[in-house]
C-alpha cells in the first residue's frame, strides 16, 4: 500500500469544554486515544499532532506522535482544519513521501485502527481522490418555511410514512476520519476534491464532544457497551 500519514489537529482553546484535547476520556487524554489508534494502524508510517498549545505537544509526544507547532495566525476560532494540515504538510519532512494524508479527529476517540486501514484501503482501491467515514442514518429530515410549515427534506409528506427498510439507504458523515491524496488536497486547499467515496462504517458512534454533556454521554456508552480501549504503545 502506498505511504499515508496520519495528522491530528488540536488546538489549544475550547470554549465548550475548557482544555478538551488533553482532558481525561477513559483513562488517558483525550489526544491519545486517536493518536494510538493511528500508531497502530497498519496503513499508517508516521503520526502528527498540529498544536499551538504546549500542553497538547507535550502529551503528544509522551504518546508517540510527532508534534508540529501552528502559527497563531492559523489557530484561532476562525481557522480551518485545513490550513492545519497544509501548515504541517509544507513544513515536516514525514510527509514529504506521502501519497495519503490521513485527516483525523480528536473528538472521536472511540475509532479504531482497523476504521482508519478501512477508510485508508477504500481511497486506494476506488481510485478516490478523498475517502471519508459515515454512518447509516434513519432520521426524516424537515426545512422549517418563513410561515412556519414544514417541508419534507428526504421525504415526501404527501405520502404514506414509509417504513425504515423500504427507504434509500442514506449516511452521514461522522467527521472522524478522512483519507485525501496528498497532491490534491495541497492543490484544492479542502477536504473534497475530485472523486470523493463515502466509506461506511457499521460499528462506529455518532456523538460529537461539543459539550460537557456529549463527553458524559460518550463515556457512559463506551463503559456501557463494552468498547475496548487500545493500549499505550510502550
Amino acid at each position: 500500500m502506498e505511504r499515508a500519514v496520519a495528522i491530528i489537529p488540536a488546538r489549544g482553546g475550547s470554549k465548550g469544554i475548557p482544555g478538551k484535547n488533553i482532558k481525561p476520556f477513559l483513562g488517558k487524554p483525550l489526544i491519545a486515544h486517536s493518536i494510538e489508534a493511528a500508531r497502530n494502524a497498519g496503513s499508517v508510517s508516521e503520526v502528527l499532532v498540529t498544536s499551538d498549545d504546549d500542553g497538547i505537544l507535550e502529551v503528544a509526544a509522551q504518546y508517540g506522535a510527532i508534534g508540529v507547532r501552528r502559527p497563531g495566525e492559523i489557530s484561532g476560532d476562525e481557522a480551518s482544519s485545513e490550513s492545519a494540515l497544509l501548515h504541517a504538510i509544507e513544513t515536516h519532512d514525514a510527509c514529504r513521501n506521502a501519497d495519503t494524508i490521513v485527516f483525523l479527529q480528536c473528538t472521536a476517540p472511540l475509532t479504531t485502527s482497523e476504521e482508519i486501514d478501512k477508510v485508508v484501503e477504500a481511497r486506494h482501491r476506488l481510485g478516490a481522490d478523498t475517502a471519508f467515514s459515515v454512518v447509516e442514518v434513519h432520521a426524516f429530515l424537515w426545512r422549517i418555511n418563513p410561515d412556519g410549515t414544514g417541508i419534507g427534506v428526504n421525504h415526501d409528506i404527501t405520502r404514506p410514512r414509509q417504513r425504515r427498510q423500504d427507504r434509500p439507504e442514506e449516511f452521514r458523515e461522522t467527521g472522524a476520519i478522512y483519507a485525501l491524496r496528498k497532491d490534491g488536497f495541497v492543490q484544492s486547499g479542502q477536504r473534497f476534491f475530485g472523486k470523493s467515496v463515502p466509506v461506511p462504517l457499521p460499528g462506529a458512534t455518532e456523538i460529537d464532544l461539543d459539550t460537557p454533556q456529549d463527553w458524559l454521554s460518550l463515556e457512559a456508552f463506551a463503559i456501557a457497551s463494552g468498547r475496548v480501549v487500545e493500549q499505550p504503545i510502550e
